[in-house]
């Protein structure tokens, strides 16, 4: 099990390599391999995922250096279950890059395996040092399938993203920095062993360098005022950009839960919940914001932007109330709404296509019309002409997505917004109070997606572009509905995965096994 850890990483690595030696003619060979490697990242995610929930946390320990010296990757829960979001996600972008914009310009396909390389290395590592660097790996690759397919939006928004990323790689190294000289470690599960012999007199330049290195997260987790960048960015770059872009903003969150659930547990004396009201009180900012954005908003791909930005601070909000009921449900609500909102970018393209197809002639009908007769908004007659396919399958994967982003029954979106909603409830104490406000702006925000998505749904398929047929390539279908399915098994097997999430948020609730695991782990066999 430690070996089949390092895999998510070394396998979109020597993909990237062989599509560069491939080159640019063997263009079919390229696709195959983007999506043969994809899907072989996927069914690696999901078997990390049934031997952790089997076996427990597993360590990969680089040339067999023991924990504290060497660098370690682990898989637990979390870890787990954030590679196979990734690996679901990865598939269907690929997928749907493959209809066309895949060969909008170079690279895209070695650029798209280092992304997923530097994603999977990002929920992996357990050293805060190779989170950087794997920090930085993803942005680079980001950078390029941003600008991917040229344009002046994309060129305009992609260096605030640049500029904002650099930023936040600059804070990233000095907290590190000023962690490294407090505690004298950078190893995630040593820094949390030797937190409480920490001096009293370091203790405030221990928290000045954990702020310093939360900021640089909060930044890519887009909290309010810092997200700025994203929405301009999502919403200018490629439809299968945008929906693996949904996944970068999951590594900020990612990592604030990790780090904050291991330094700062109830194991951490006086820093106990260090930083809790700021996360809390901008988690709720950053919601409002986004509930905001989305009731001023007309285009989908910005109605998509500012839907992660809810989620952002849905998730902040929920892990800043440190109770591991909340803990639970807000994994389960990131898997939903991490996979509707990658489906909803998938779908700006197909919807904007409506109104740039013209309804074919054979939909049409040369009978003179009479009084009794429906006409449409051209003065021609409705009656005898056939409903596009192509439109009935968007509406319907529009629709459902509309009531998974907005939490609407009886899809998973409104299960996971069920749940936390009733673990906010059941708080006592003060806690309930910032309870009750998170209910309210989370029903607030609900209420603003439905108007929003609302509005849209009529704007594309019901005004008038709404009779054309746009044409759609079945690899962009099969896209959207796995991604849509992947939504429903998460509705269906909704105990089951809640089961997962509550056992993962226990362990982020109690990391003392974390801890053991990872400085215990033993030297293995040579590779």
């Amino acid at each position: 099990m430690s070996q089949i850890v390092v895999m998510p990483v070394v396998l979109p690595l020597i993909a990237a390599a062989l599509l560069l030696l491939l080159g640019d003619k063997q263009k079919r060979w390229r696709s195959l391999l983007n999506v043969a490697a994809s899907v072989a990242g996927l069914a690696v995610a999901a078997t990390i995922v049934r031997e952790v929930d089997r076996d427990g946390m597993a360590v990969y320990l680089a040339s067999n250096w023991q924990a504290p010296f060497g660098i370690v990757l682990v898989a637990d829960r979390l870890s787990a279950m954030m590679l196979l979001l990734v690996g679901v996600v990865g598939v269907c972008a690929a997928l749907y890059a493959e209809a066309g914009w895949a060969r909008a310009g170079v690279y895209f396909h070695p650029l798209f395996q280092i992304q997923l390389m530097g994603l999977n290395g990002a929920f992996l590592t357990g050293d805060l040092f190779n989170l950087f660097v794997f920090f930085e790996v993803m942005l680079a690759a980001s950078y390029g399938l941003h600008l991917h397919g040229s344009g002046f939006a994309r060129v305009r928004s992609g260096l605030h993203y640049i500029a904002e990323n650099l930023l936040a790689s600059s804070l990233f190294l000095v907290g590190l920095s000023v962690l490294y000289g407090v505690i004298g470690t950078l190893n995630m599960a040593d820094v949390a062993a030797k937190l409480t012999l920490v001096p009293a007199g370091d203790r405030g330049l221990m928290h000045a360098g954990a702020t310093i290195l939360a900021v640089a997260f909060l930044i890519k987790g887009a909290i309010w005022p810092l997200n700025a960048w994203l929405v301009p960015a999502y919403s200018a770059t490629s439809a299968p950009v945008a929906a693996l872009f949904a996944l970068m903003t999951k590594v900020g969150i990612y990592t604030l839960l990790r780090l904050w659930t291991l330094l700062f547990s109830t194991e951490a004396g006086t820093s106990f919940h260090f930083g809790a009201p700021v996360l809390l009180y901008g988690g709720l900012a950053t919601i409002a914001f986004g509930a905001l954005g989305l009731m001023a908003s007309v285009r989908l791909g910005r109605i998509a932007s500012f839907s992660i930005i809810v989620s952002s601070g849905t998730l902040i909000a929920a892990m800043a109330v440190g109770v591991a009921a909340v803990t639970s449900a807000a994994l389960f609500y990131m898997m939903t709404a991490t996979l509707s909102v990658s489906a909803l970018f998938l779908l700006v393209e197909l919807t904007e296509r409506v109104h740039r197809s013209g309804a074919p002639q054979s939909h049409r009908v040369s009978l003179p019309p009479d009084e009794d007769t429906n006409l449409d908004d051209e003065e021609e007659p409705l009656v005898g002409r056939a409903f596009p396919v192509s439109l009935a399958l968007l509406g319907l994967t529009f629709f459902t997505c509309a009531l998974l982003v907005a939490g609407l029954p009886p899809l998973s979106g409104f299960i996971a917004k069920f749940s936390l909603l009733a673990a906010l409830t059941g708080m006592e104490g003060q806690a309930s109070f910032a309870g009750w406000l998170l209910f309210a702006l989370l029903s607030i925000a609900g209420l603003a997606a439905t108007i929003s998505l609302s509005k849209a749904g009529i704007a594309h398929f019901w005004a008038p572009g709404g009779q054309l047929a746009p044409h759609l390539k079945s690899v962009e279908a099969v896209a959207v509905i796995a991604l849509i399915v992947s939504c429903v098994l998460l509705t269906v097997y909704a105990e089951r995965v809640m089961h997962y999430t509550r056992a993962t948020a226990a362990a982020l609730h109690a990391p003392s096994s974390y801890i053991r695991t990872v400085l215990s782990a033993q030297h293995g066999r040579p590779l």
